[in-house]
């Protein structure tokens, strides 16, 4: 196997933490909400994507309608868009067919990890097969856990709080990505934002993933700001 894509599986192995026991719970969540084990395993290997799942089995289980459905998954999934314009330099030299393959594996976790490795130029990747170790190692495992939680369903206590270990993973990731003040302003920033964007999603019924956009966005904002100012 290539030296860089086993680089990329073995970088996955700290993110798979937080993987597990949120594919877990979507798994449990899409056995409550009526689907069958094939249903549930042919939506986590064709959309792959934790949350926008989440949502989707979520109003699946109170008959939601299917634009509904669709529109608040493609909603959730917007950040996406803010992914593929960061990372699509880095990929300028492939064809347009190896960068839709590439697309599919884009998570967050994957953009992340790989961003942070192409920062280090010091290491020479590969930068596709990296990218492809990390997203095709967490694809497996994501499948995998999910038919897992789903033949598993109500057997996980509730008390095991599976979803914690989520956000944990995201602050290994993040926190050591943090080298300069433009860095810090966006990431406090965004932090203090989401938390006051959540409350609002909540407490008004705004779509589910309006939170982390507008959090991003003024994150992104305020690094930008600081970075300029400094420059001045």
């Amino acid at each position: 196997m290539n030296e860089d894509f086993s680089a990329g599986a073995r970088d996955s192995i700290g993110i798979l933490l937080g993987v597990v026991p949120f594919a877990l719970v979507f798994g449990i969540a899409a056995d409550g909400a009526g689907l069958s084990v094939a249903q549930t395993t042919m939506m986590s290997a064709g959309i792959f994507a934790g949350t926008a799942q989440l949502v989707t089995v979520e109003l699946i289980g109170a008959n939601a309608g299917l634009t509904i459905i669709v529109i608040t998954g493609i909603v959730v999934n917007l950040r996406m868009l803010m992914y593929s314009a960061s990372i699509a330099p880095h990929f300028t030299d492939y064809g347009k067919r190896t960068r839709a393959y590439l697309a599919y594996f884009l998570t967050d976790h994957v953009y992340a990890m790989s961003i942070a490795e192409y920062a280090a130029e010091a290491r020479s990747r590969d930068k596709r097969l990296y990218y492809l170790g990390l997203g095709v190692s967490i694809w497996v495992v994501w499948v995998a856990t999910t038919i897992v939680g789903f033949v598993l369903g109500a057997g996980i206590p509730e008390s095991l709080n599976l979803m914690f270990a989520i956000p944990l993973v995201f602050l290994a990731i993040l926190v050591p990505a943090i080298e300069d003040l433009p860095q810090v302003v966006s990431a406090l920033a965004s932090a203090i934002v989401a938390i006051a964007a959540a409350y609002a999603v909540a407490e008004f019924g705004l779509p589910a993933g309006l939170d982390l956009l507008i959090a991003a966005a003024v994150g992104i904002a305020a690094g930008v700001t600081t970075e300029e100012a400094m420059d001045r």
